[in-house]
């Protein structure tokens, strides 16, 4: 069906006269609401997940495939930089393929549904509804890749890549079978202006032609390292464009007259690691990431998708949408990016909150922020974590960061993690983080995962709650070396007070010496859960850790992610509200509940579904920016907070 996009329903469950009564007026009105990482703010508005491939028609309408998207269906609708709304269901699409011509849309369907990922739906672009299927490929079952890596249109023709069956396939637009084209591990396709067909290899950097009858002709062969991920012919010029998914993130240009010859690029030869027009990692209009679609339209106009780097196993949870449109003179019109989906950005203490760092992005400004750079860097760190399709983690796209001497260190982790990744920066690698360890890991000595909370505090030690061990484990930091890279010692051990017992999440402030202990539900399977009890411990190094003092019970059901910073606790909550409480770490009073200072302009979500979620920061004005996940709307959460 077609979806349009509508703004979400309120969610808070207090009334503005109910909050009333639990907080001071004045105190509940000291916040402003804002967002991040999304161009736009609303349910109604909002850029979509995770865009995997791209369809430009003619008259400029941006179509755009995804694995998933949490609010609307998997097909988004774009023309003039705003949404026209979606197409299908949030989880009917594989996302790696889709095109289009004058009445239809045609995208590879998702293996979870009764059709399978070798399948491909047509789709009415009048009103999105599935007309039809055609199925292209017995790898029906394929989740973590493609079966499917490329689609085109031309005439009554449709032309599919079938990657694991070593073939590119053609049938009418009805679904009747013409021939297959035998060509190993087909990729995207283009048709030029005499009916023949352009097929990539992105393994081996090769682009094949056949004729329309399928017979094989030329062949260009790029350079060494050189990834094809899309194709577009270019009528008005006679060009082919190929986006380059390898070292050099741009699009080469060849002129298919006679014998296929490059002519130029269009991009920043490099693109976001070049060193010589910007800072190694930084983003820009023409620096480009991985190029996944090219289209343009009947004006002229160009449109390039490009994901950053840092995937997931469902591919819906990488990097983000990230859609250039360029006029014909290539001077940038806009760009529609949606930079986060199931994760947060932590203010950066070393700018004091001006930027804001996600497991792989960085962020700044205000009304959605702007995109500042990719930390993923695959061709210097092809062993990232933050790349591995196989990891325990759908992704690692929720970020913590502490500054000590004026050094970074990242915290890169997932939705409910076991494992927490970690990294540093350095002069020479720009925003580029680089991967140092892991806990569990080699480098603390354990396999056991973190299941009893997990704290890298402003002094760079961790704390962390190793897996039914009943014990505290402090692993002291030990400076970093002539590189940046930082170390920790062995840890010391402690042994969880009774009264807390299983800790599900662990706060230590060392500027006051506090230790903030939540507990967990005993004897449950859920350890990614917390009860409701959290307790507090002045003077915790100095001794004090059996004698907890405020006590905090929570009156919100489904406590889910807490952080702290000065002299306050912040609490989110799952499955219930988007709210966020904060309590007094010396009376153990609620202060305030955060709801939405902005609720026209910026959706906050329905909760805080994951267990870091929830990142804090007291600036140099006494001002607390607190950042919040919203999977809805594809963004981060921004309050800041005056006492």
């Amino acid at each position: 069906m077609f979806t349009k996009r509508t703004r979400a329903l309120p969610l808070t469950l207090l009334s503005a006269a109910a909050l009333a009564c639990f907080a001071p007026a004045a105190s509940a009105q000291q916040y402003t609401t804002d967002w991040l990482a999304n161009t736009y703010g609303t349910l109604a508005a909002h850029v979509g997940n995770g865009a995997r491939s791209m369809w430009v028609s003619p008259d400029g309408v941006i179509y755009t495939a995804s694995f998933w998207d949490e609010n609307e269906g998997g097909v988004a609708i774009y023309q003039n930089g705003k949404s026209l709304g979606s197409i299908g269901l949030h989880d009917e699409f594989q996302g790696g393929a889709i095109t289009g011509n004058a009445t239809s849309i045609f995208a590879a369907l998702q293996s979870g549904t009764s059709y399978g990922s070798g399948t491909v739906g047509r789709y009415r672009r009048a009103d999105g509804t599935r007309d039809f299927t055609i199925n292209v490929s017995v790898w029906n079952k394929v989740s973590r890749a493609d079966a499917i890596t490329g689609l085109a249109t031309a005439g009554n023709l449709l032309y599919a890549s079938d990657f694991f069956g070593n073939r590119v396939r053609v049938f009418t637009t009805d679904g009747v079978w013409q021939r297959d084209i035998a060509l190993k591990s087909p990729g995207a396709l283009a048709l030029d202006s005499a009916g023949n067909l352009w097929v990539a290899q992105k393994s081996t950097g090769t682009i094949n032609e056949f004729s329309a009858a399928g017979a094989p002709l030329q062949t260009i062969q790029m350079a060494a390292g050189a990834q094809p991920s899309a194709l577009y012919f270019d009528a008005s010029t006679g060009l082919l464009m190929v986006g380059d998914e390898g070292p050099d993130m741009n699009i080469k240009l060849y002129s298919l007259a006679g014998t296929p010859t490059f002519t130029g690029t269009f991009g920043v030869t490099g693109g976001y690691l070049d060193t010589t027009s910007g800072i190694k990692g930084q983003v820009g209009d023409k620096r480009f990431t991985r190029i996944t679609g090219i289209g343009k339209d009947s004006a002229g106009n160009l449109y390039v998708l490009n994901n950053p780097w840092g995937g997931g196993w469902d591919l819906g949870r990488n990097g983000g949408t990230d859609i250039h449109a360029y006029s014909a003179a290539g001077t940038l019109l806009y760009k529609l990016q949606a930079l986060n989906f199931e994760g947060v950005a932590a203010p950066d203490p070393l700018t004091d909150s001006t930027l804001f760092y996600s497991g792989t992005d960085i962020f700044t400004g205000t009304a959605g922020g702007t995109f500042v750079a990719n930390t993923v860097d695959p061709f210097t760190y092809p062993n990232d974590p933050r790349l591995n399709m196989n990891d325990t983690q759908r992704d690692e796209h929720f970020g913590q960061l502490v500054t000590v001497g004026g050094n970074r260190i990242l915290v890169a982790s997932g939705q409910n993690p076991g494992i927490f990744y970690l990294y540093h920066f350095n002069t020479a690698s720009g925003y580029i983080a680089i991967p140092d360890a892991s806990l569990p890991g080699s480098a603390f000595n354990t396999t056991l995962q973190v299941t009893g909370g997990f704290c890298l505090d402003s002094r760079g030690d961790i704390w962390a709650g190793l897996d039914r061990t009943n014990h505290i484990y402090h692993y002291p930091f030990n400076g970093f070396d002539g590189t940046g890279k930082p170390s920790w010692g062995a840890a010391s051990t402690i042994s969880t007070p009774e009264s807390v017992r299983p800790t599900a999440r662990i706060v230590y402030q060392p500027e006051s010496d506090t230790m903030i202990l939540a507990q967990g539900l005993a004897g449950n399977w859920d350890w990614t859960a917390m009860n409701g009890t959290i307790q507090v411990y002045h003077g915790w190094a100095a001794g004090n850790i059996s004698k907890p003092g405020p006590v905090i019970t929570l009156t919100s059901p489904n406590p889910k992610s807490i952080a702290a910073a000065g002299n306050y606790l912040f609490v989110g909550y799952v499955h219930t509200v988007p709210n966020i409480d904060i309590y007094n770490l010396t009376t153990g009073q609620l202060v305030t509940t955060l709801t939405n200072a902005n609720p026209g302009n910026v959706d906050v979500g329905n909760d805080v579904d994951s267990m870091y979620g929830l990142r804090v920061y007291l600036r140099s004005n006494g001002e607390y920016v607190i950042t919040k996940d919203n999977y809805n709307g594809t963004s981060v959460v921004v309050h800041r907070w005056m006492p």
